[in-house]
């Protein structure tokens, strides 16, 4: 019990640490750039964000397919994916916000308040989602399965949600048509 009691807090310590440095990069950070000096990788890094996130997503709901089926080693490796691909994002999206910042959205009329509900509850939820998903994996890595079990039935549907929720956002800020943004 003290063990497990452990690995929550360490798992919890480490996602408050990482919201407080995003919440600074993206919002208390200075940038003196203004777009002309981006260094060049800079300028996709928000579609491979989106596919990375959509990479996440096919994982997780493959992975959750195959331990339904019976089939744990598969089910193993579909969540490692899913869990290296969403690294994989948290680190492109710390880059990707280091030099460019945030993108504000354009949009008018009733896509704004759409495009804003999907926006705070995909931010709302991955703060929340970050700890959970560290905390089911250490389980699931120190073989405590029944625990891994029981906090897995609520870390899917949030990771799930997050990862399709950030492919969401992406589409909004990059791919709507001028008809629609302008309300």
């Amino acid at each position: 019990m003290r063990q497990t009691l452990t690995t929550i807090a360490t798992m919890t310590g480490i996602s408050v640490l990482a919201v407080i440095f995003l919440v600074w990069l993206i919002y208390f950070k200075e940038t003196h750039n203004d777009g002309s000096q981006l260094p060049f990788f800079t300028k996709h890094l928000s579609l491979v964000n989106a596919i990375l996130n959509f990479l996440s997503a096919v994982c997780i709901i493959i992975g959750i397919i195959l331990i339904k089926s019976g089939r744990k080693e598969s089910h193993r490796k579909l969540m490692l994916g899913a869990f290296a691909f969403s690294t994989l994002f948290l680190i492109s999206y710390v880059v990707y916000h280091h030099f460019h910042g945030d993108t504000p959205f354009s949009g008018t009329g009733l896509i704004r308040p759409i495009y804003f509900f999907v926006l705070i509850s995909h931010i709302g939820l991955s703060v929340v989602v970050l700890p959970i998903v560290l905390i089911t994996f250490a389980f699931a890595l120190s073989s405590k399965y029944t625990l891994h079990r029981k906090i897995a039935s609520f870390t899917f549907p949030l990771w799930l949600y997050v990862s399709v929720t950030g492919v969401i956002v992406y589409l909004m800020l990059n791919h709507l048509p001028t008809n629609i943004l302008n309300g």
